[in-house]
């Protein structure tokens, strides 16, 4: 076994670790606490749980498949932040992370997004905006 790979698999558990430990800090906050947290980040005490379920990787696709499509996600962030937002918040959520990566490994989301991903008609919409 090379020494790459276990590093790799203890900064995987080191992550996991540290994300167990931000879900029972979470549980430990009472409903009040909770959604005070929620509205501070403008989303629901539903949608701030799910985002710490998922962990802070939740929406990591979403910049891939932005700049795959050809879409300034800096310039969306100036011009439309709540959009991005809600479209950071629709990633989180996604059920079909490995079918995303796997378009986005092999160059084929632009071919493929819109029969799977939640937010394909927020993004059809900001090219006919750009187009």
């Amino acid at each position: 076994m090379s020494t790459s790979f276990v590093n790799n698999m203890i900064a995987r558990f080191g992550n996991w670790l540290e994300h167990r430990r931000e879900i029972c800090e979470l549980r430990s906050l009472d409903s009040a606490e909770f959604a005070s947290i929620a509205r501070e980040l403008h989303v629901t005490p539903a949608d701030l749980d799910t985002f710490v379920h998922q962990g802070p990787h939740a929406a990591d696709e979403l910049p891939k498949l932005l700049k795959a499509l050809g879409i300034d996600q800096e310039a969306l962030a100036r011009s439309e932040p709540l959009v991005l937002r809600d479209m950071a918040r629709v990633c989180a959520a996604c059920q079909q992370k490995a079918r995303c990566s796997r378009d986005l490994e092999t160059g084929m989301s632009a071919q493929h997004y819109d029969e799977y991903c939640r937010n394909a008609s927020t993004i059809d919409a900001l090219q006919h905006k750009t187009a």
